[in-house]
């Protein structure tokens, strides 16, 4: 899958959970790209799982088993985990959105509605991600391939 192909799997949903989540949608493709490699994961392929969302045991949800790599006491060790399994696409970008929106320590993103970069900058300040990079990846991809035209002004 090449990127363009990878932005235009998603992108619809993404406008579209834009609209109703004020998530810009530069963001949502951006962090899809970086999560699943560019659609090539086997999370992508196999469970519509952009994110890597994984199942909590509350949760009532079609579940993937794939194995994943986990530092545990220290060590890299692969282990099995359990992944949601999405019907489609927006479905992974709404579970997505609802997570950021119901998280209070992510306020401060939605200030941003219509820009990806400054939403990604305030998410890594809010604690999403351990990359220290994350927000500079992020905005890498955003301007490399003009993602910014799929966020409403």
């Amino acid at each position: 899958m090449t990127p363009q192909e990878f932005i235009e799997s998603i992108a619809s949903a993404a406008v579209d959970s834009a609209k109703r989540t004020k998530i810009p949608a530069s963001f949502t493709i951006a962090e899809g790209a970086l999560e699943s490699g560019w659609g090539t994961s086997g999370l992508y392929k196999e469970a519509k799982n952009i994110f890597g969302v994984k199942v909590y045991p509350s949760w009532n949800r079609d579940v993937l088993c794939m194995p994943t790599k986990e530092c545990i006491e220290g060590r890299l060790e692969t282990v099995d985990a359990k992944w949601c399994k999405y019907d489609s696409y927006l479905d992974c970008i709404d579970d997505h959105a609802r997570f950021l929106c119901n998280e209070p320590r992510y306020t401060a993103c939605f200030a941003h509605p219509y820009s990806g970069i400054e939403f990604a900058i305030e998410v890594q300040k809010a604690g999403y991600a351990t990359d220290p990079s994350y927000a500079e990846k992020i905005g890498s991809i955003i301007r490399q391939h003009g993602l910014n035209k799929y966020d409403a002004s």
